[in-house]
């Protein structure tokens, strides 16, 4: 590898994409022609301008050459939801996004990331060499040794039942304790 390839797999490049769709134009698409490079559409949010009319405004996303398989992916209305955030969807070009019903303007926005195919195949062999490193350090890592119970204290010790008794009671030593009635508890009026 020459100096200059080294550079150029050093990072993916990133740069903003965004486009709007309306009554006049009520298609965007994202495409690229260049093969050198792996193309991703990563998308953030999209939103309704602020000469929005309160309607519903439906967006469909149509992937791949066929046109004919569209499905909505966001639905906004200037008193209920003006923007929805898209983080986390990740596209592959050719893509179309299509303002099926309403006026608009809706922009769309989102990150195009090219990847060198060099670049991908470096990045899978550092993560491979890293998960192979993770597994080595846990075989080679020593067991733990087992902890030993604390040692019981007065603190923490419980009383038998015949120490229990003998603290809350007092006994004349023929007769057994008396147990206690529940608090509030009346006897019995006897019936006459």
């Amino acid at each position: 590898m020459s100096v200059g390839d080294v550079n150029k797999a050093e990072k993916p490049v990133s740069t903003l994409w965004g486009c709007e769709l309306n009554e006049n134009n009520r298609t965007g698409k994202f495409k690229t022609d260049d093969s050198k490079h792996q193309h991703q559409l990563a998308l953030r949010t999209m939103c309704l301008g602020e000469s929005a009319k309160d309607e519903f405004n439906i967006v469909e996303l149509m992937t791949g050459e066929d046109e004919s398989k569209a499905f909505p992916m966001a639905t906004l209305r200037a008193s209920g939801m003006p923007t929805v955030n898209l983080s986390g969807v990740d596209l592959h070009p050719p893509i179309t996004f299509h303002l099926k019903y309403g006026s608009g303007p809706v922009y769309i926005c989102g990150e195009h990331v090219a990847l060198e195919d060099d670049y991908l195949d470096e990045e899978m062999d550092e993560e491979e060499e890293l998960a192979e490193e993770e597994e080595e350090d846990i075989e080679e890592s020593p067991p733990k040794p087992l902890k030993k119970p604390a040692a019981k204290n007065g603190a923490g010790k419980r009383k038998k039942p015949e120490e229990a008794d003998e603290e809350g009671t007092v006994s004349d030593g023929e007769n057994p304790p008396k147990k206690a009635t529940g608090r509030g508890r009346k006897p019995a009026a006897k019936k006459v």
